[in-house]
């Protein structure tokens, strides 16, 4: 028995073909096919099209084709030829029109894009069609989809401003809405998670709190508030709620969000003594620990507008230790923002080496931070004439470096910090490496930049050429995986109306393709005119050439005018 089944297994391996290297045998026939004409050299498929030609010449009669072509081609009349290129001009014309619109939508070319997709599979380009599921080439791209839809994500602006005390007062003065019904619905989706759990029923204030964060009216949500004080004087979450959007100054703010601050601690003891309960307990403390920490938070920002900079500091720094798994609220960009007011470099520098991981996420008060330490060391008496003569130093390259790399991260926050763009109120959600954290970071971090004698000066002169190397978003990026093309639609739906949102990186058109299609355009009108008015284009041409060819009869009536003029000017002086 076994030497028959081996037996029979070494027959069916003779008589099935010995597998094609390189193709996967789960693979169907149209696939087989396909890879196997594009692993066959081009030259050979070339040879043997002429073999194939040369051998069908008499059944398909090429000679007498030929000469009809020939005699067809030349009785054709001097119009056909008119026709035909103007007919080509137009379409050519046309093409480019549409490329050039097509590449300043989409950014880049129709026709590159359609040969990539369905010509390059046929023409050689089969590693990318057929592989496996789990082959390295189908998970990188997996894994570079993942980072770009992750990195679409909105995140909570760290720095962002008080309802009532900043938002509001900008409507007062302006007439004009500096938050979005998009922003503001994220921002309640936030306090609803951060603010509600499921043992709200169990308090009568917590109750009335979580219809409050549901409210879209602000009247009706300060109104709610009140309404929770009234069934519990000591509910920190209505405290939070009229410091952010009933208080007119940071004041007032500061002063409610203490009284939160006294209502919080008292509930989070009595959180903490019973967290162990029950799971509904668990929840309630989380979200006290929520509670708390915002209204800390928040204490600290009231602080650091006030001018108490270094008690802001030490409110920053103590959450950090006290609440160190919450570091998604990056709580770590409002003390450096608030160290570099200080001034104190080295304290920044150490936060950096801390937070600047490649595990963690980048922000662009991160690389821009990172970058500005360094320019710091060189922008004092940095000169791009004496750099061109003498070469770069080791400082200026690093600080170069960082500067690339922040730009890479984020390519809108140079044209705010070089002031080449207004700046705006920033939302309360940012998109990683948008236009609306370019504005968050560039609103506070603008005169810590001033604030450094050419920092500006050598940012000015290294960004341009950074932004140029910037790849498109469809290729692969050199320090960050490449940039995501979803921040335009998520930036317009954050930013108000009447700002203008930067789309980068973009390739600007060449002025190649607008010589074309120009060109293509007025070429084409020029033959179908010609063909249809053959006559009024010929005097039309003959005028024209005659605008340019100098005229001999032009120039010797000058020449006897001039001598009329000569001689009554001698008679009048001799008289």
């Amino acid at each position: 028995m076994a030497d028959g089944g081996g037996s029979g297994e070494a027959a069916a391996a003779r008589a099935s073909p010995a597998p094609v290297p390189g193709l996967n045998p789960m693979l169907g026939w149209r696939e087989r096919l396909r890879a196997g004409l594009a692993g066959t050299g081009a030259p050979v498929w070339f040879v043997a099209g002429l073999g194939l030609l040369y051998a069908l010449r008499i059944p398909l009669r090429l000679c007498e084709n030929l000469a009809a072509v020939t005699v067809f081609l030349n009785s054709l009349t001097p119009k056909f030829y008119v026709a035909l290129t103007g007919t080509s001009s137009l379409i050519s014309g046309l093409i480019f029109v549409f490329e050039w619109w097509y590449f300043h939508k989409h950014g880049t070319s129709f026709i590159e894009q359609v040969s990539v997709s369905h010509l390059q599979p046929l023409m050689g380009g089969t590693e990318s069609s057929i592989s496996e599921p789990g082959s390295p080439s189908r998970n990188r791209e997996s894994e570079t989809s993942r980072q770009n839809l992750s990195e679409c994500k909105v995140w909570r602006n760290p720095l962002n401003l008080f309802r009532g005390a900043e938002y509001r007062r900008y409507t007062w003065v302006t007439g004009k809405e500096p938050l979005t019904y998009c922003d503001m619905n994220l921002s309640a989706q936030d306090h609803q998670t951060f603010f509600t759990c499921d043992t709200d029923f169990l308090r009568p204030s917590d109750t009335v709190m979580q219809k409050a964060w549901r409210e879209r009216n602000p009247p009706a949500r300060i109104k709610a508030a009140y309404q929770a004080l009234e069934l519990n004087n000591d509910c920190a979450t209505a405290y939070v709620l009229l410091a952010e959007e009933e208080a007119t100054t940071i004041v007032d703010a500061e002063k409610l969000f203490k009284q939160a601050l006294k209502a919080g601690e008292t509930i989070y003891r009595q959180s903490q003594q019973c967290q162990h309960q029950s799971p509904q307990h668990e929840a309630q403390l989380r979200r006290d620990t929520n509670v708390l920490v915002y209204i800390k938070r928040r204490l600290a920002m009231c602080a650091r507008k006030l001018g108490r900079i270094r008690e802001a500091v030490k409110i920053m720094r103590d959450l950090m230790k006290e609440f160190p798994p919450l570091t998604m609220l990056n709580i770590h960009e409002n003390l450096l923002e608030s160290l570099l007011e200080l001034q104190a470099y080295a304290d920044v520098q150490a936060v950096l080496a801390k937070y600047d991981d490649i595990s963690l996420p980048k922000s662009a008060a991160i690389c821009y931070t990172a970058a500005l330490l360094k320019t710091r060391t060189v922008s004092e008496k940095f000169s791009p004439e004496t750099a061109s003569r003498r070469g770069l130093s080791t400082a200026e390259i690093n600080a170069m470096e960082a500067i690339h790399r922040a730009v890479e991260f984020n390519p809108h926050v140079p044209k705010y910090l070089l002031e080449m763009k207004s700046l705006i109120l920033p939302p309360e959600h940012i998109l990683k490496r948008g236009d609306s954290e370019a504005i968050a970071y560039a609103f506070f971090h603008l005169q810590h930049w001033k604030r450094i004698e050419g920092a500006l000066n050598l940012l000015q002169c290294t960004w341009e050429g950074t932004f140029r190397m910037i790849p498109h978003p469809l290729e692969k990026g050199h320090l960050f995986y490449p940039y995501p093309s979803c921040t335009e639609m998520a930036d317009r739906e954050l930013l108000p109306t009447f700002h203008h949102v930067s789309v980068y990186p973009k390739k600007e058109l060449p002025l190649f393709i607008h010589f074309t299609a120009g060109f293509c355009s007025s070429t084409a009108m020029i033959a179908i005119l010609t063909h249809q008015f053959p006559e009024i284009m010929g005097i039309f041409a003959k005028a024209v050439l005659g605008l340019w060819r100098p005229q001999p009869w032009a120039s010797s009536g000058f020449e006897e005018n001039t001598q009329d003029l000569k001689s009554e000017d001698l008679g009048l002086s001799s008289g």
